[in-house]
Protein backbone atom coordinates (compact mmCIF):
# COMPACT_ATOMS: atom_id res chain seq x y z
CA UNK A 1 0.00 0.00 0.00
CA UNK A 2 1.29 3.44 -0.92
CA UNK A 3 -1.05 6.35 -0.31
CA UNK A 4 -0.72 10.10 0.04
CA UNK A 5 -0.18 10.16 3.81
CA UNK A 6 3.19 8.42 3.35
CA UNK A 7 4.46 11.60 1.69
CA UNK A 8 4.20 13.48 4.97
CA UNK A 9 7.58 14.00 6.61
CA UNK A 10 7.07 12.40 9.99
CA UNK A 11 8.55 12.97 13.44
CA UNK A 12 9.71 9.43 14.06
CA UNK A 13 8.70 8.04 17.43
CA UNK A 14 10.72 5.06 18.54
CA UNK A 15 10.40 3.54 22.01
CA UNK A 16 9.01 6.80 23.36
CA UNK A 17 11.71 9.07 21.89
CA UNK A 18 11.04 11.53 19.07
CA UNK A 19 13.62 13.47 17.09
CA UNK A 20 11.98 16.78 17.94
CA UNK A 21 11.68 16.31 21.68
CA UNK A 22 13.91 13.59 23.06
CA UNK A 23 16.04 16.07 24.94
CA UNK A 24 19.59 15.17 23.97
CA UNK A 25 20.82 18.61 22.98
CA UNK A 26 22.28 19.41 19.59
CA UNK A 27 25.53 20.54 21.19
CA UNK A 28 25.99 17.08 22.66
CA UNK A 29 25.22 15.06 19.57
CA UNK A 30 28.80 14.93 18.28
CA UNK A 31 29.75 12.89 21.34
CA UNK A 32 28.43 9.31 21.58
CA UNK A 33 25.43 9.16 23.87
CA UNK A 34 26.87 6.29 25.90
CA UNK A 35 29.84 8.54 26.75
CA UNK A 36 27.59 11.37 27.95
CA UNK A 37 26.15 9.36 30.84
CA UNK A 38 28.26 8.34 33.83
CA UNK A 39 26.35 6.41 36.48
CA UNK A 40 23.85 3.57 36.75
CA UNK A 41 20.99 3.70 39.23
CA UNK A 42 18.15 1.31 40.00
CA UNK A 43 14.77 3.03 39.66
CA UNK A 44 12.42 0.31 40.93
CA UNK A 45 11.55 -3.37 40.98
CA UNK A 46 9.39 -4.41 38.04
CA UNK A 47 7.77 -7.30 39.95
CA UNK A 48 4.03 -6.73 40.52
CA UNK A 49 1.97 -8.23 43.34
CA UNK A 50 1.30 -11.46 41.42
CA UNK A 51 5.06 -12.11 41.27
CA UNK A 52 5.60 -11.95 37.49
CA UNK A 53 9.29 -11.65 36.54
CA UNK A 54 11.51 -11.28 33.48
CA UNK A 55 10.78 -7.72 32.29
CA UNK A 56 11.12 -7.57 28.52
CA UNK A 57 9.32 -4.71 26.79
CA UNK A 58 9.60 -1.05 27.76
CA UNK A 59 8.07 2.04 26.20
CA UNK A 60 7.68 5.67 27.27
CA UNK A 61 4.16 7.08 27.56
CA UNK A 62 3.78 10.12 25.26
CA UNK A 63 0.52 11.63 26.59
CA UNK A 64 -1.41 11.66 29.87
CA UNK A 65 -4.73 9.86 29.40
CA UNK A 66 -6.58 7.45 31.68
CA UNK A 67 -4.11 5.52 33.83
CA UNK A 68 -1.27 6.54 31.51
CA UNK A 69 0.97 9.42 32.64
CA UNK A 70 3.26 11.15 30.16
CA UNK A 71 6.92 10.42 30.85
CA UNK A 72 6.20 7.25 32.79
CA UNK A 73 7.31 3.88 31.42
CA UNK A 74 5.27 0.79 30.65
CA UNK A 75 7.06 -2.55 31.17
CA UNK A 76 5.80 -6.00 30.16
CA UNK A 77 6.70 -9.20 32.03
CA UNK A 78 7.43 -12.44 30.14
CA UNK A 79 7.53 -14.94 33.03
CA UNK A 80 5.11 -15.87 35.78
CA UNK A 81 6.05 -16.02 39.47
CA UNK A 82 7.12 -19.64 38.87
CA UNK A 83 9.73 -18.20 36.45
CA UNK A 84 8.27 -20.10 33.49
CA UNK A 85 9.00 -18.36 30.22
CA UNK A 86 6.06 -17.36 28.07
CA UNK A 87 3.58 -17.23 30.97
CA UNK A 88 3.78 -13.60 32.18
CA UNK A 89 0.52 -11.64 32.15
CA UNK A 90 1.29 -8.18 33.55
CA UNK A 91 2.26 -4.68 32.45
CA UNK A 92 3.51 -2.27 35.12
CA UNK A 93 3.76 1.50 34.91
CA UNK A 94 6.83 3.07 36.51
CA UNK A 95 7.58 6.77 36.99
CA UNK A 96 11.13 8.15 36.65
CA UNK A 97 11.00 8.71 40.43
CA UNK A 98 10.34 4.99 41.05
CA UNK A 99 6.61 4.91 41.74
CA UNK A 100 5.19 1.61 40.48
CA UNK A 101 1.58 0.75 39.71
CA UNK A 102 -0.06 -2.14 37.92
CA UNK A 103 -1.32 -1.01 34.53
CA UNK A 104 -2.79 -4.34 33.43
CA UNK A 105 -3.05 -7.94 34.57
CA UNK A 106 -4.45 -10.04 31.75
CA UNK A 107 -6.33 -13.32 31.95
CA UNK A 108 -5.87 -15.81 29.13
CA UNK A 109 -9.38 -17.16 29.60
CA UNK A 110 -10.98 -13.71 29.49
CA UNK A 111 -9.36 -12.10 26.47
CA UNK A 112 -11.72 -10.27 24.09
CA UNK A 113 -10.51 -12.32 21.13
CA UNK A 114 -8.39 -15.28 20.07
CA UNK A 115 -4.76 -15.60 21.17
CA UNK A 116 -3.43 -19.07 20.29
CA UNK A 117 -1.67 -20.58 23.30
CA UNK A 118 -2.60 -17.97 25.88
CA UNK A 119 -0.37 -15.34 27.44
CA UNK A 120 3.35 -14.67 27.66
CA UNK A 121 3.94 -10.94 27.21
CA UNK A 122 7.00 -10.19 25.08
CA UNK A 123 9.26 -7.25 24.23
CA UNK A 124 6.70 -6.19 21.60
CA UNK A 125 5.16 -3.18 23.36
CA UNK A 126 3.86 0.13 22.01
CA UNK A 127 1.59 2.97 23.12
CA UNK A 128 -0.12 5.53 20.91
CA UNK A 129 -0.66 9.22 21.62
CA UNK A 130 -4.37 8.60 22.10
CA UNK A 131 -3.73 5.94 24.74
CA UNK A 132 -4.04 2.58 23.01
CA UNK A 133 -1.46 0.06 24.24
CA UNK A 134 -0.43 -2.87 22.03
CA UNK A 135 1.54 -5.79 23.48
CA UNK A 136 2.75 -9.05 21.98
CA UNK A 137 2.18 -12.51 23.41
CA UNK A 138 4.37 -15.55 22.69
CA UNK A 139 2.91 -18.10 25.10
CA UNK A 140 3.92 -21.48 26.45
CA UNK A 141 2.07 -23.85 28.77
CA UNK A 142 5.12 -24.99 30.75
CA UNK A 143 7.93 -22.50 30.04
CA UNK A 144 9.54 -24.59 27.30
CA UNK A 145 9.84 -23.98 23.56
CA UNK A 146 8.18 -27.32 22.83
CA UNK A 147 4.83 -25.87 23.95
CA UNK A 148 5.23 -22.41 22.39
CA UNK A 149 2.32 -21.27 20.23
CA UNK A 150 1.80 -18.42 17.80
CA UNK A 151 0.21 -15.98 20.25
CA UNK A 152 -1.15 -12.61 19.18
CA UNK A 153 -1.07 -8.87 19.62
CA UNK A 154 -3.35 -7.59 22.37
CA UNK A 155 -4.84 -4.08 22.29
CA UNK A 156 -5.57 -2.42 25.65
CA UNK A 157 -7.33 0.85 26.31
CA UNK A 158 -5.99 3.78 28.35
CA UNK A 159 -7.11 2.09 31.59
CA UNK A 160 -5.45 -1.27 30.94
CA UNK A 161 -8.53 -3.16 29.74
CA UNK A 162 -7.99 -5.60 26.87
CA UNK A 163 -10.36 -4.67 24.03
CA UNK A 164 -9.29 -6.84 21.09
CA UNK A 165 -6.62 -9.19 19.73
CA UNK A 166 -4.86 -9.49 16.38
CA UNK A 167 -3.82 -13.05 15.56
CA UNK A 168 -3.07 -15.49 12.78
CA UNK A 169 -2.17 -14.56 9.21
CA UNK A 170 1.34 -13.01 9.40
CA UNK A 171 1.46 -12.83 13.21
CA UNK A 172 3.41 -15.81 14.52
CA UNK A 173 5.36 -15.35 17.74
CA UNK A 174 5.47 -11.52 17.97
CA UNK A 175 8.79 -10.83 19.68
CA UNK A 176 9.54 -7.10 19.46
CA UNK A 177 7.94 -4.02 17.97
CA UNK A 178 8.29 -0.33 17.25
CA UNK A 179 5.62 2.13 16.14
CA UNK A 180 5.02 5.53 14.59
CA UNK A 181 1.87 7.65 14.94
CA UNK A 182 0.39 9.47 11.95
CA UNK A 183 -2.65 11.78 12.20
CA UNK A 184 -5.26 9.01 12.16
CA UNK A 185 -3.13 5.89 11.83
CA UNK A 186 -0.50 3.99 13.75
CA UNK A 187 2.13 1.91 11.95
CA UNK A 188 3.59 -1.08 13.78
CA UNK A 189 6.70 -3.01 12.80
CA UNK A 190 6.62 -6.42 14.47
CA UNK A 191 9.27 -9.15 14.45
CA UNK A 192 8.01 -12.76 14.40
CA UNK A 193 10.15 -15.68 15.54
CA UNK A 194 8.00 -18.84 15.38
CA UNK A 195 7.91 -19.52 11.63
CA UNK A 196 9.02 -23.16 11.68
CA UNK A 197 11.16 -22.64 14.76
CA UNK A 198 9.55 -25.11 17.17
CA UNK A 199 9.42 -27.88 14.57
CA UNK A 200 13.16 -27.45 13.93
CA UNK A 201 13.94 -28.56 17.49
CA UNK A 202 16.80 -26.17 18.15
CA UNK A 203 18.22 -26.04 14.63
CA UNK A 204 18.48 -22.66 12.94
CA UNK A 205 15.76 -21.89 10.40
CA UNK A 206 15.89 -18.79 8.22
CA UNK A 207 12.22 -17.85 8.44
CA UNK A 208 12.01 -14.90 10.85
CA UNK A 209 9.95 -11.98 9.59
CA UNK A 210 9.29 -8.29 10.13
CA UNK A 211 5.67 -7.33 9.45
CA UNK A 212 4.35 -3.81 8.94
CA UNK A 213 0.82 -3.43 10.34
CA UNK A 214 -1.12 -0.25 9.55
CA UNK A 215 -3.87 0.47 12.09
CA UNK A 216 -6.66 3.00 12.04
CA UNK A 217 -6.18 5.08 15.18
CA UNK A 218 -8.77 7.25 16.89
CA UNK A 219 -9.12 8.24 20.54
CA UNK A 220 -12.49 6.60 21.21
CA UNK A 221 -12.57 3.74 18.72
CA UNK A 222 -10.46 0.60 19.05
CA UNK A 223 -7.83 0.31 16.29
CA UNK A 224 -8.55 -1.84 13.26
CA UNK A 225 -6.06 -3.35 10.83
CA UNK A 226 -5.96 -1.62 7.45
CA UNK A 227 -3.10 -3.62 5.97
CA UNK A 228 -0.34 -6.10 6.80
CA UNK A 229 2.86 -6.40 4.75
CA UNK A 230 5.99 -8.48 5.20
CA UNK A 231 8.84 -5.99 4.82
CA UNK A 232 11.64 -8.29 6.03
CA UNK A 233 12.06 -12.07 5.86
CA UNK A 234 14.58 -14.89 6.00
CA UNK A 235 16.04 -13.92 9.40
CA UNK A 236 17.74 -16.66 11.42
CA UNK A 237 15.80 -18.04 14.39
CA UNK A 238 15.94 -21.06 16.67
CA UNK A 239 14.63 -22.32 19.98
CA UNK A 240 16.92 -22.09 22.98
CA UNK A 241 16.60 -23.73 26.43
CA UNK A 242 17.74 -20.58 28.23
CA UNK A 243 16.09 -17.86 26.11
CA UNK A 244 13.09 -19.91 24.80
CA UNK A 245 13.62 -18.56 21.28
CA UNK A 246 16.26 -16.43 19.57
CA UNK A 247 15.50 -14.53 16.40
CA UNK A 248 15.17 -11.01 14.98
CA UNK A 249 14.48 -8.79 17.96
CA UNK A 250 14.94 -5.02 18.22
CA UNK A 251 13.43 -2.76 15.54
CA UNK A 252 13.93 1.00 15.24
CA UNK A 253 12.60 3.44 12.66
CA UNK A 254 14.68 6.40 11.56
CA UNK A 255 15.17 8.80 8.66
CA UNK A 256 18.91 9.05 9.21
CA UNK A 257 21.41 6.78 7.50
CA UNK A 258 24.66 7.40 5.67
CA UNK A 259 23.68 4.53 3.35
CA UNK A 260 20.79 6.55 1.89
CA UNK A 261 21.03 10.23 1.03
CA UNK A 262 17.97 10.85 -1.16
CA UNK A 263 14.77 12.35 0.21
CA UNK A 264 12.90 9.47 -1.40
CA UNK A 265 14.49 6.91 0.93
CA UNK A 266 14.31 9.19 3.97
CA UNK A 267 10.62 9.86 3.47
CA UNK A 268 10.05 6.13 3.02
CA UNK A 269 11.56 5.37 6.40
CA UNK A 270 14.59 3.29 7.29
CA UNK A 271 13.90 0.37 9.58
CA UNK A 272 16.79 -1.09 11.54
CA UNK A 273 16.58 -4.70 12.75
CA UNK A 274 18.72 -6.48 15.33
CA UNK A 275 19.53 -9.76 13.57
CA UNK A 276 20.38 -11.45 16.85
CA UNK A 277 21.77 -14.81 15.77
CA UNK A 278 23.99 -13.23 13.11
CA UNK A 279 25.33 -10.50 15.41
CA UNK A 280 24.44 -7.74 13.00
CA UNK A 281 22.20 -4.71 12.55
CA UNK A 282 20.32 -4.68 9.25
CA UNK A 283 18.58 -1.86 7.35
CA UNK A 284 15.26 -2.30 5.58
CA UNK A 285 14.90 0.75 3.29
CA UNK A 286 11.54 2.34 2.44
CA UNK A 287 9.95 0.45 5.30
CA UNK A 288 6.89 2.72 5.38
CA UNK A 289 6.07 2.39 1.70
CA UNK A 290 7.45 -0.89 0.34
CA UNK A 291 4.94 -3.46 -0.86
CA UNK A 292 7.30 -6.45 -0.78
CA UNK A 293 9.96 -7.94 1.45
CA UNK A 294 13.52 -6.64 1.52
CA UNK A 295 14.71 -10.06 2.67
CA UNK A 296 17.24 -9.71 5.46
CA UNK A 297 18.07 -6.16 4.42
CA UNK A 298 21.41 -4.42 4.10
CA UNK A 299 24.04 -4.90 6.79
CA UNK A 300 24.80 -1.67 8.66
CA UNK A 301 27.30 -3.29 11.04
CA UNK A 302 28.20 -6.74 12.32
CA UNK A 303 30.53 -8.36 14.81
CA UNK A 304 32.74 -6.07 16.85
CA UNK A 305 31.13 -5.38 20.20
CA UNK A 306 27.80 -6.89 19.14
CA UNK A 307 27.03 -10.05 21.07
CA UNK A 308 23.47 -11.27 20.42
CA UNK A 309 21.94 -7.77 20.03
CA UNK A 310 18.39 -7.58 21.37
CA UNK A 311 16.67 -4.26 22.16
CA UNK A 312 17.30 -1.46 19.66
CA UNK A 313 16.38 2.23 19.51
CA UNK A 314 17.21 5.21 17.29
CA UNK A 315 18.61 8.34 18.95
CA UNK A 316 18.06 11.97 17.88
CA UNK A 317 21.57 12.26 16.42
CA UNK A 318 20.96 9.33 14.07
CA UNK A 319 22.93 6.85 16.19
CA UNK A 320 21.48 3.50 17.20
CA UNK A 321 21.66 2.03 20.70
CA UNK A 322 21.41 -1.71 21.21
CA UNK A 323 21.88 -4.03 24.16
CA UNK A 324 23.59 -7.41 24.01
CA UNK A 325 21.95 -10.59 25.22
CA UNK A 326 25.34 -12.29 25.35
CA UNK A 327 27.39 -10.10 27.66
CA UNK A 328 25.39 -7.28 29.26
CA UNK A 329 26.86 -4.42 27.20
CA UNK A 330 25.14 -1.61 25.33
CA UNK A 331 26.64 -0.63 21.97
CA UNK A 332 26.27 2.65 20.09
CA UNK A 333 26.38 2.67 16.30
CA UNK A 334 26.71 5.71 14.02
CA UNK A 335 24.64 6.15 10.81
CA UNK A 336 27.80 5.06 8.97
CA UNK A 337 27.81 1.74 10.81
CA UNK A 338 30.75 2.59 13.07
CA UNK A 339 30.53 1.17 16.56
CA UNK A 340 31.44 4.33 18.44
CA UNK A 341 30.97 3.34 22.09
CA UNK A 342 29.99 0.55 24.42
CA UNK A 343 29.02 0.45 28.08
CA UNK A 344 28.62 -2.40 30.56
CA UNK A 345 25.10 -2.38 32.02
CA UNK A 346 24.93 -5.78 33.72
CA UNK A 347 27.71 -8.13 34.85
CA UNK A 348 25.66 -10.67 36.82
CA UNK A 349 25.26 -14.32 35.96
CA UNK A 350 27.38 -16.86 34.10
CA UNK A 351 28.73 -15.73 31.72
CA UNK A 352 28.50 -12.16 33.06
CA UNK A 353 25.54 -10.20 31.72
CA UNK A 354 24.17 -13.06 29.62
CA UNK A 355 20.43 -12.86 29.00
CA UNK A 356 19.86 -9.84 31.24
CA UNK A 357 19.00 -7.02 28.84
CA UNK A 358 16.06 -6.50 26.49
CA UNK A 359 14.12 -3.25 26.14
CA UNK A 360 15.54 0.28 26.43
CA UNK A 361 14.24 3.85 26.17
CA UNK A 362 16.16 7.12 25.77
CA UNK A 363 14.74 10.05 27.74
CA UNK A 364 16.10 13.51 28.52
CA UNK A 365 17.55 12.37 31.85
CA UNK A 366 19.22 9.20 30.61
CA UNK A 367 18.97 5.73 29.11
CA UNK A 368 16.34 3.59 30.83
CA UNK A 369 16.59 -0.17 30.50
CA UNK A 370 15.05 -3.29 32.00
CA UNK A 371 17.30 -5.88 33.61
CA UNK A 372 15.65 -9.28 33.85
CA UNK A 373 18.51 -10.74 35.88
CA UNK A 374 17.52 -8.43 38.74
CA UNK A 375 13.91 -7.72 37.69
CA UNK A 376 14.47 -4.00 37.85
CA UNK A 377 14.19 -0.82 35.83
CA UNK A 378 17.52 0.98 35.73
CA UNK A 379 18.88 4.21 34.30
CA UNK A 380 22.28 5.11 32.86
CA UNK A 381 22.60 8.86 33.45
Amino acid sequence: MKTEFWKIRFATVVAGCCFAACGVGEAQQSKPILKQFKTIETIASTVPSNGDVNPYGIVAIPETVGKLTAGNLLISNFNSSANLQGTGTTIVEVSPEGTVQLFAQLNATALPGTCPGGLGLTTALAVTHSGWVIVGSLPTSDGTAATAQSGCLIVLDKNGNAVETFYGSLINGPWDMTSVDLPDQTVLFVTNVLNGTVAAGGQVVNSGTVVRIVLSQYANTAPTIESMTVVGSGFAERTDPAALVIGPTGVALSQMSAHFTSDEHRDGGLLYVADTLNNRIAIIPDALVRDHTAGTGITLTSGGSLNFPLGLIAAPNGDLLTVNGGNGYATEISPFGWQTARRLLDSSGTPPGAGALFGLVLQEDGLYYVDDATNTLNILK
